[in-house]
């Protein structure tokens, strides 16, 4: 299995309007065993995405999607920024198998 986790800052005011975004364009994204949306509750703006893919390739592959790509180019002009990103191995846990 193959994971990231990532900080994404909105832009003042946008975070629930990107979050919307984000959710809306992940459907049907093969090899996607989890992806979750969180807002960060010491920051306002903060969003973190945890994402468990089955391979590195599958989550390559998404980026290509037409869903995907289309929620990028409604998601980009309110991203201020990105903090941390971690790559991560999962082994297992609730829903994962």
């Amino acid at each position: 299995m193959y994971g990231l986790i990532g900080k994404l800052k909105a832009v003042p005011g946008q975070r629930d309007k990107l979050i919307s975004i984000l959710l809306d364009g992940v459907r049907g994204m093969p090899g996607c065993l989890s992806y979750v949306v969180a807002q960060d509750p010491a920051d306002p703006d903060a969003i973190w995405i945890t994402e468990v893919w089955d391979k590195q390739e599958s989550h390559k592959a998404s980026l290509s999607l037409p869903s995907v790509q289309q929620a990028i180019a409604r998601a980009s002009p309110l991203i201020a920024g990105f903090g941390e990103r971690f790559e991560t191995r999962p082994v297992g846990g609730h829903g994962l198998g």
